[in-house]
């Protein structure tokens, strides 16, 4: 595992995120993923591809900006914040957040296992 690797692969997850492409998410993320929302809300793997396939979040405009980025063993951890732009059930958007997300080398291989986002002012 790279960081080279891992800005590609969070480069796929954007992509995907602005697409809702839900067969690269299905790849991205992994089974047994934990997300904690910005509202405090844990989110799972399929949780997460439901707020896709339904139609709820719609992503816009997404600029991400890599702060730090550490590889860990078989783990790497990176955090960036975000400028957002979408619509959340029928809702307009406009924000900042900041994120961390894990990713973990496995069998299956490199996937998000876990994560957090909140909102930021700049």
């Amino acid at each position: 595992m790279t960081k080279e690797e891992i800005l590609h692969l969070e480069n796929r997850l954007h992509n995907a995120i602005k697409e809702s492409n839900l067969q690269a998410l299905d790849e991205l993320l992994h089974k047994d993923l934990l997300f904690v929302a910005a509202d405090g809300t844990v989110i799972t793997k399929e949780l997460d591809l439901e707020t896709y396939r339904g139609g709820q979040l719609k992503i816009y405009e997404l600029k991400p900006t890599v702060e730090n980025l550490n590889i860990i063993g078989d783990l790497a951890v990176i955090t960036l914040s975000m400028d957002l732009k979408g619509d959340y059930n029928s809702q307009a958007f406009e924000a900042k957040y900041r994120y961390i997300r894990f990713w973990k080398d496995s069998i299956e291989g490199i996937k998000v296992v876990g994560g957090s986002g909140i909102q930021i002012h700049s």
